[in-house]
């Protein structure tokens, strides 16, 4: 089986590594082979095994949204995904409001997304115009919910609460509300 990603130039460099090191930690870890265009960004990954070559895509993804290899790579694992959620689906085409809602979801000296991380248990990458998420999938709800919510443009204040309840409603009744 074969995929063709295309990420970021900007990005090349960090999913190759030193000296190849990062590249072949994926294609060990996924058991498959990239084979990457610096020029134009596109990354080929061939492999026998389908499901193995989609996981090397999803972290070959990843590292093109901004997270640091080691995490990305830790979407192997069964119980991780990633979400991307785009800014442009709230801004239209204005740049000077995808720099706002960045901003925002960032927050100063990046408190904002420091403190959904902490709260979801997820790792949170803001590149270009989108919000990448990687975690356990109802950490991931929980994150992406909350960033939407900061993205409806409502205070910072309203998404921690809402996540706060949302994660002692899963203590006291062992679920978390997915139509909330």
């Amino acid at each position: 089986m074969q995929e063709e990603i295309k990420i970021p130039r900007e990005r090349i460099a960090i999913l190759i590594g030193e000296k190849g090191v990062t590249k072949r930690k994926i294609e060990k870890l996924t058991k498959s082979r990239l084979d990457v265009s610096s020029k134009e960004g596109d990354v080929f990954i061939e492999g026998e095994d389908s499901l193995m070559v989609i996981i090397a895509s999803h972290i070959v993804k990843a590292i093109g949204r901004g997270f640091n290899p080691n995490i990305a790579m830790g979407l192997a694992r069964d119980d991780t995904i990633m979400e991307i959620v785009n800014m442009q689906d709230y801004t239209g085409s204005s740049k000077k409001s995808e720099e706002r809602l960045r901003s925002r979801i960032i927050g100063t000296g990046g408190k904002a997304r420091k403190t959904l991380e902490i709260m979801t248990d997820t790792q949170i990458s803001i590149y270009g115009k989108t919000v990448a998420i990687i975690g356990k999938p109802e950490s991931v709800f929980l994150a992406r919910r909350a960033v939407e919510i900061i993205l409806n443009g409502a205070p910072h204040s309203h998404a921690y609460m809402w996540v706060r309840k949302q994660l002692e409603k899963e203590e006291t009744t062992g679920g978390i509300d997915y139509t909330a």
